[in-house]
């Protein structure tokens, strides 16, 4: 049937919603799929750029890695630079700082009024402060450089307390104070020398800043590990400087030179003390009261076992006071190639009357020993030594050259366990530079006193 035979008006309408109704329908599908013809060129789009930017940040992140490994390589050349400087610095440093020592000990025996006197000892302490100081800093600079390592080993506490007390009773003393302990007999884990250090800082550091009173040195147990607790009624540290008093050349209000103990705090103990606590592991507080008093505390692991006998520390002989008797005639032999602390040694060793021979090597060492009927009552070794000898070595080969044995010294300005390890292998005993004239003068006596004896 067409339209025109149609004529129902009713009829021709529902006919005619019903023709608009499929248009609508067939135009909303053809605006679909161009709405998804567009969309898809649209995401099409999106994704190359967002493909682009990709590429590119990749690009920057392959030339950024390529840039960092370089800074790297350049960074690792620096502190392999650094630490070989450290390595020589110790030495270096030191060397013309061991010759101004000695040339001052000897300029002290030629003064003849008290007012001379008073003014080389004044020199002496400021060459002493130097001292201090310098060694401070290349400390720092180890530790900073990670060029100091820990050797961990179970150890004795008291012993390790007892070592460090030694050092500090006469200056405790001095002052009138009491140093007392209440430690337990235990067993820490921890690497000794460093830990010593740490301690005896702290310990000085508490004797320095009390004038009454005293100091007491106590353990307690925490769980697995152990507190280490130096407490002293010393004039207390206020609260807005518990962080700070860590940091280099901080120093409290009693940190200055006295008149009665010539003494001056550099302000760099406590920071040598945080970082050797922080490179063992350990772990480092502080509590104190203005006026009343501080308390630091370490914390280290308990061991688990007492050391081997081959792991217990040998017992250095602590250098002995100055004895009555004369060096007037006595046979050294002075191995050494810095040229100032030759010619100090030889004024030191002409004021004594000591009959010294000097070599700057292994080689010229064993020339001045060519001569049968001088045989040295004492060796004086400096480590480093021209041709790359080595001061340890030189020792042990002369010993070998020898026909009796001949006690030794190696006084020397390198502090590393590897040196002192080998100094007790070969039964030496061990000084660090600058040496002390006095010290000196004792422990030449000491050891050739017991030879001859």
């Amino acid at each position: 049937m067409s339209l025109a035979e149609v004529d129902d008006v009713d009829r021709l309408k529902r006919i005619n919603d019903a023709l608009v109704n499929r248009v609508e329908l067939a135009i909303d599908q053809q605006r679909n799929a161009f709405s998804l013809f567009q969309t898809a060129i649209s995401l099409e789009g999106q994704v190359r750029r967002r493909t682009d930017e990709l590429t590119t940040t990749l690009h920057s992140l392959e030339e950024a890695n390529s840039e960092l490994a370089r800074q790297k390589e350049i960074s690792e050349r620096a502190n392999q630079s650094k630490t070989r400087f450290l390595a020589a610095a110790s030495h270096d440093i030191l060397q013309p700082l061991n010759a101004a020592q000695l040339t001052i000990s000897s300029l002290y025996d030629l003064q003849e009024s008290d007012a001379a006197r008073s003014m080389v000892e004044q020199v002496e302490r400021s060459l002493d402060t130097m001292n201090e100081l310098l060694r401070t800093l290349l400390d720092i600079s180890r530790l900073d450089a990670g060029v100091t390592k820990p050797n961990f080993a179970s150890v004795s506490l008291a012993q390790l307390i007892e070592s460090v007390l030694s050092d500090l009773r006469p200056i405790a003393e001095r002052k009138g104070l009491k140093l007392r302990t209440a430690i337990s007999d235990s067993y820490i884990y921890t690497d000794r020398s460093m830990l010593r250090r740490a301690l005896q800082n702290l310990i000085s550091n508490a004797i320095r800043y009390t004038d009454e009173g005293g100091v007491l040195i106590g353990t307690r147990k925490v769980g697995k590990d152990l507190a280490l607790e130096v407490v002293d009624t010393g004039c207390g540290i206020p609260e807005d400087q518990l962080e700070t008093i860590f940091e280099e050349f901080h120093r409290g209000s009693h940190g200055k030179a006295t008149a009665s103990t010539q003494e001056c705090a550099l302000g760099l103990g406590l920071s040598i003390v945080r970082r050797l606590v922080d490179t063992l592991d350990h772990t480092l507080s502080l509590t104190s009261v203005p006026g009343r008093g501080s308390a630091f505390r370490i914390q280290v692991p308990i061991a688990e076992f007492a050391p081997s006998p081959t792991q217990r520390q040998t017992k250095r002989r602590p250098t002995p006071m100055l004895r009555d008797g004369s060096l007037s005639g006595k046979k050294v032999l002075v191995i050494e190639n810095d040229p100032a602390v030759i010619d100090a040694m030889a004024l030191l060793m002409g004021n004594w009357e000591v009959d010294a021979r000097i070599a700057p090597s292994k080689q010229t060492a064993l020339q001045a020993l060519s001569d049968t009927n001088w045989c040295p009552d004492l060796i004086i070794a400096d480590h480093h030594l021209d041709d790359g000898d080595l001061g340890t070595e030189t020792l042990a080969d002369l010993r070998n050259y020898l026909p009796r044995p001949v006690p030794a010294i190696l006084a020397t300005a390198d502090t590393s366990k590897r040196v002192q390890a080998r100094v007790d292998e070969l039964g030496v005993e061990y000084m660090p530079k600058p040496v002390k004239p006095a010290q000196l003068r004792a422990l030449m006596n000491h050891l050739i006193q017991n030879k001859t004896s």
